[in-house]
């Protein structure tokens, strides 16, 4: 069975190019009803090239790529969204000496209306270095356009400040992985009316566009057990010092480094009195950890993150718990399903914590269900021709449709729950529209 340590996450299941640990359940690692219809996404030619032959050319490496699209969010908010690049001066970068530590975060946002264009899944040098790649160490160079790849949201669109300041909610990757991995679950937070946050780790993540063009890669240490805590502790770090920047943002200062032009009126559509923080693997560690130390995180979600560091020690909050909500979402990897009952870690954490609390697994998924992946791998695999059992790994046997839709309600009614204070049923127990879903008592 495959370690679900923090440590132990493996270089052969990167989702891009550069080797990094991914988190920690892997080793080689509101709404009640919504329609799989509406929520159905693949891949579409380039471009100018017909759909008749286009597995064959992308299995041959061909010129043309395979384009990406990703389910539109269920909510009727138009969506906007814009980068912030931060300097938290005087904090030194942990992975790389005489480096200040800087960030990139996305901030997406309610917008008055649909605009063009759309912002880019990928920024264009992180797409430009995946293209040549073999990325998620399965897709072949050259076979998809991840530079044509785009959100539903529309760059620096206008903000929408008609219902006034939204609650804010903090997003981090797993470990060694993009902060727009995570963008499914983004958008539908967002075409609900959240403000949501997504934040990249430098010299951690694979890939990072800053200002300019410039490309941060991965610049890690072997691995070892110190490797571990430092990734968490500069993570919660790296989180706190963002909710920092927010409440600058919120007072009408420009945080970004640079002073670029904001949308008018970003920094009054945050309510700093409503603040929550989801996370994939190492970003659900992070979460619960974050919330630990730092009182403005109001309720969290972990997506199969276990809570455990390489050497076997319980990260800390493992070992205090939480008095406020938190969600575990847990999968399958390896075939055994991470819970409550069968993680030392999680038992630990649900133990301890005295607060509202739940625990969801979705027995068919796998490590990267949390993810993009759970919609990118199996829309890639007819037209590519990938392997099977390399993309079961990634996202196991679930439904792809079903699982984005459970994400997106199961996130939404939670956060719904805890920052809006509205009644969800759907948090109550099994239901049959989402019937991949189990709740573990």
């Amino acid at each position: 069975m495959r370690s679900r340590t923090l440590a132990l996450a493996a270089l052969a299941v990167l989702p891009l190019p550069l080797a990094a640990a991914c988190g920690s359940h892997a080793s080689a690692q509101p709404a009640a009803a919504q329609s799989s219809a509406a929520l159905t996404s693949g891949v579409q030619p380039a471009a100018g090239q017909p759909a008749a032959g286009r597995a064959a050319a992308g299995r041959a490496g061909a010129a043309a790529p395979v384009r990406l699209s990703l389910p539109a969010p269920t909510g009727r908010q138009p969506i906007g969204t814009t980068e912030l690049h931060l300097i938290d001066q005087g904090r030194p970068d942990p992975w790389v000496k005489g480096k200040t530590r800087e960030l990139m975060v996305s901030v997406w946002y309610p917008a008055r209306r649909n605009a063009l264009p759309r912002a880019p899944y990928l920024r264009p040098g992180v797409a430009k270095i995946t293209n040549g790649a073999r990325a998620f160490d399965l897709i072949p160079p050259g076979t998809v356009d991840w530079a044509g790849a785009r959100t539903h949201a529309a760059e620096s669109a206008p903000v929408d400040a008609r219902l006034g300041a939204r609650p804010v909610v903090l997003y981090s990757p797993g470990f060694g992985v993009p902060r727009g991995v995570g963008t499914e679950a983004v958008e539908e937070l967002v075409s609900h009316g959240y403000v949501v946050v997504t934040i990249d780790h430098t010299y951690e993540a694979s890939l990072i566009e800053f200002p300019g063009g410039r490309v941060a890669t991965q610049t890690l240490p072997p691995q070892s057990a110190q490797r571990t805590r430092t990734a968490i502790d500069t993570r919660v770090a790296d989180t706190r010092f963002v909710l920092d920047r927010l409440k600058a943002l919120r007072s009408g200062r420009n945080p970004d480094a640079e002073h670029r032009a904001l949308p008018r009126g970003l920094g009054r559509t945050l309510d700093l009195s409503r603040i929550g923080m989801f996370g994939h693997s190492a970003g659900g560690i992070q979460a619960a950890e974050a919330m630990r130390v730092d009182r403005r995180l109001d309720a969290g979600i972990d997506f199969d993150g276990t809570m455990e560091y390489s050497d076997g020690a319980l990260v800390p909050v493992a070992r205090t718990g939480l008095n406020r909500p938190f969600m575990l979402m847990g999968a399958a990897t390896g075939g055994t399903p991470q819970t409550h009952r069968t993680s030392r870690s999680w038992k630990a954490f649900w133990d301890h914590s005295s607060g509202w609390k739940r625990d969801l697994n979705v027995p068919a998924g796998s490590h990267y269900s949390y993810t993009d992946l759970q919609t990118i791998l199996p829309a890639l695999s007819k037209p590519l021709g990938l392997p099977a059992d390399k993309v079961r790994d990634f996202v196991g046997t679930v439904d792809p449709d079903r699982m984005t839709s459970a994400l997106r309600a199961y996130v939404t009614a939670f956060f719904d729950r805890h920052l809006r204070g509205r009644t969800e049923p759907l948090l109550n127990g099994p239901s049959p529209a989402h019937p991949d879903v189990r709740f573990i008592r």
